[in-house]
């Protein structure tokens, strides 16, 4: 049965399987926090789908094994795919009580085993998680900064939603070093370019922005200058799919309107001064269906990085490099 995560707590008491599916992970963090506060640490069993299919038993003892102590369990099983169908569809069956599943899976196609089950079943729940648009992370900040008084401008707060890539964790992670840095002094711009994440050295936005702008020898000199972690390169591919999301929908807008500069100015939310020339020779050198394949590569390309983190600056060297090609970029 399809749900909204905002109608979950209607079918808490009846249900206890869920699916979650979607790329906004701090969503559904947020949805899990607020809908089942109730479970401790000590009834919460948190696994990965990986080794629960290789060790069957350790999750039979959590749904299965009673403890006159122990009371309703909350078991979170993450990275789902339709290898664990067959496991879930029998658990299923056997119509367990006092423990509540959710299983936890980033995108699911729609010809997918476990995502079909679960919308057309009336006895489990699947709820899709989309990703935050601007909107959305403006009024996370918002209630996240009035909850601490802190009052910041319009372009402070623009600068903070830019810089967390359109993650609602990220979001957090920056927003709590404002809260902590506001407790000993007035917070301003040049702070908030301080404390997030993409000021310093050569950031995943320069990388990103040589890139899309053609610029072959600056992207090839930050490359080989820094040595990125596999954290720091899932950074950078977050960073890239923020910024061709933006020229997607500068290019879509272009189709209504042909003056770019318009186009540019009236962009919400806003784009900084600095920044729109250099969008604007983006927007001149990236068509619409290289964009959408750039996406989809992204996405591919971070699956491949989860699974080999070791190789992970060559396979985001490999497909840079790769990109400069597929569009006849020139040094």
């Amino acid at each position: 049965m399809i749900c909204k995560f905002y109608e979950i707590g209607k079918y808490k008491e009846k249900i206890n399987f869920y699916l979650f599916y979607g790329e906004n992970e701090g969503q559904k963090i947020d949805v899990i926090q607020s809908n089942f506060n109730e479970f401790t640490k000590e009834n919460t069993f948190k696994y990965y789908e990986k080794e629960v299919i290789e060790n069957k038993q350790l999750l039979f003892e959590s749904i299965y094994s009673k403890s006159f102590f122990e009371s309703e369990k909350l078991i979170l099983i993450s990275e789902v795919t339709d290898k664990i169908f067959d496991l879930i569809e029998q658990i299923i069956s056997d119509n367990v009580s006092d423990v509540k599943i959710i299983l936890i899976a980033k995108r699911l196609d729609k010809k997918s085993k476990i995502r079909n089950f679960f919308e057309k079943e009336k006895k489990v729940i699947i709820v899709p998680f989309y990703e935050d648009t601007t909107q959305t992370l403006i009024t996370i900040a918002k209630k996240i900064l009035n909850e601490n008084k802190i009052s910041l401008s319009q372009e402070h707060l623009n600068l903070i939603i830019e810089r967390s890539q359109g993650n609602r964790i990220s979001l957090k992670n920056e927003l709590q070093k404002i809260v902590l840095l506001s407790q000993n002094k007035k917070v301003d711009l040049s702070d908030i370019s301080k404390l997030t994440n993409l000021s310093e050295n050569y950031s995943a936005g320069e990388l990103v922005d040589n890139c899309l702008s053609k610029n072959k020898k600056r992207t090839l000199n930050i490359l080989n200058e820094n040595i990125p972690s596999s954290e720091d390169n899932i950074l950078i591919l977050r960073t890239f799919l923020n910024k061709l999301k933006r020229l997607r929908k500068l290019r879509l807008n272009l189709d209504q309107n042909s003056n770019i500069d318009q186009v540019i100015n009236s962009f919400k939310p806003p784009i900084f001064w600095k920044d729109k020339n250099i969008i604007k020779q983006q927007i001149k050198i990236w068509e619409l269906n290289d964009i959408e394949s750039f996406i989809v590569d992204l996405n591919n390309t971070e699956s491949l990085i989860k699974k080999n983190p070791q190789i992970s600056n060559q396979i985001i060297n490999n497909m840079i490099l790769d990109k400069f090609k597929e569009t006849n970029i020139q040094t």
